[in-house]
């Protein structure tokens, strides 16, 4: 039996397989609004095979948004625009669908990359980003606003009020993104947290904040629902965050009964230097796998059905995430599926599609027609 396709068990939620769509930002929303691109998209990975779909990062209030294309869930109608999609999920799939909720502090208010990603100015549109300390992303850009008790009050609890939107929406999990450079991995590096107060300084300050924010999204989604966390498990830079901090971070919030870990990496500084190639972030997750007896999750160039199969049968990590690979192979699930002699939910409207060799693919022996 293939272990990529074989059941896992995360609290009351039960998945078919270990293959999950990554949160991937679309930056098409308006004002934080999905709309039809979102409707597509989603509705098309949601037969992707995969078990899990994991709706793009979904920022808890404006300012908080990457760039002005960003989806969001902080109003009556960044929730509302989120409902039809949802319910053509729901009729088409069994997938279950997970939220990433996000912030991205001083990265907020950019460009989106195919025009350059750089900040955008207030006098252009932009907005004023917030951060940890007062220390910019890139040299020469403005820097962002430090957040006071008050911020971290507004944001945290920006979090728990898209928590429970997430719920009235049906969502199934949620992961909070504490990588890639956004707001709660701020916090966590000393790169951009040079703070003084409780918040800044010390291994045990600078988790402060990022733990905060799981214990209050932990406590306002349903205890039969799963939360997990996404880290950058380094910084790729010296004296920033490191895999021994992640690990320490990740037994906190294993304390706390955190779900899974996402083990990404990088995204926090420019100078970043990022050794890519396939399943380059693996060991990141078999590291923290093994330190902490978490469920983790593998991301990052995994794109062939037995490197996935191999990451997952070996131990290395209890689940799969890919993202640009689906983008590319929208039914990689399927393929991955007849590679390996796993089964895949699909409609019955697609049953006739599976190769003669293949027909347990999709659980479905015969398809009648008169």
């Amino acid at each position: 039996m293939s272990a990529l396709f074989s059941p896992i068990k995360l609290r009351g939620l039960t998945l078919s397989n270990r293959i999950v769509v990554s949160p991937m930002c679309q930056y098409s929303a308006v004002d934080g609004e999905a709309n039809d691109w979102h409707f597509t998209h989603i509705n098309s990975l949601a037969l992707s095979g995969a078990a899990m779909f994991c709706i793009e990062a979904t920022h808890v209030e404006a300012i908080g948004r990457i760039t002005p294309g960003c989806l969001g869930l902080w109003n009556d109608a960044t929730e509302a625009a989120l409902k039809p999609i949802l319910a053509s999920v729901r009729k088409r799939s069994k997938a279950a669908v997970a939220m990433q909720l996000a912030h991205a502090g001083r990265k907020g208010s950019s460009h989106t990359p195919w025009d350059g990603g750089q900040l955008i100015p207030p006098a252009e549109g932009g907005w004023q980003p917030v951060g940890p300390s007062a220390i910019p992303h890139k040299q020469g850009e403005a820097p962002p606003l430090a957040l006071d008790t008050a911020g971290l009050a507004r944001i945290r609890d920006a979090f728990v009020s898209a928590t429970k939107r997430a719920e009235r929406l049906g969502i199934d999990a949620i992961e909070i993104h504490g990588a890639h450079g956004y707001l709660l991995h701020q916090f966590l590096s000393p790169i951009a947290n040079q703070r003084t107060d409780q918040y800044g300084g010390s291994l045990e300050n600078r988790m402060r904040y990022p733990l905060e924010v799981f214990d209050a999204v932990r406590a306002a989604f349903p205890a039969d629902k799963p939360v997990g966390m996404r880290v950058s498990s380094t910084d790729w830079v010296d004296g920033g965050w490191d895999l021994t901090q992640t690990i320490a971070f990740a037994n906190e919030l294993k304390k706390r009964g955190v779900d899974w870990i996402d083990a990404s990496s990088g995204g926090v500084s420019p100078l970043q230097k990022i050794p890519l190639g396939p399943g380059y972030q693996v060991p990141f997750a078999q590291a923290i796998r093994e330190a902490t007896g978490l469920t983790t999750m593998a991301v990052g160039l995994i794109t062939d059905p037995k490197q996935a199969e191999e990451i997952v049968a070996s131990g290395k990590a209890d689940m799969v995430a890919l993202a640009r690979g689906l983008l590319y192979d929208p039914r990689w699930g399927w393929h991955a599926a007849a590679e390996l002699g796993g089964t895949v939910d699909a409609p019955p409207q697609y049953w006739r599609s599976q190769p003669s060799t293949q027909k347990a693919l999709f659980g479905a022996t015969t398809f009648g027609t008169r």
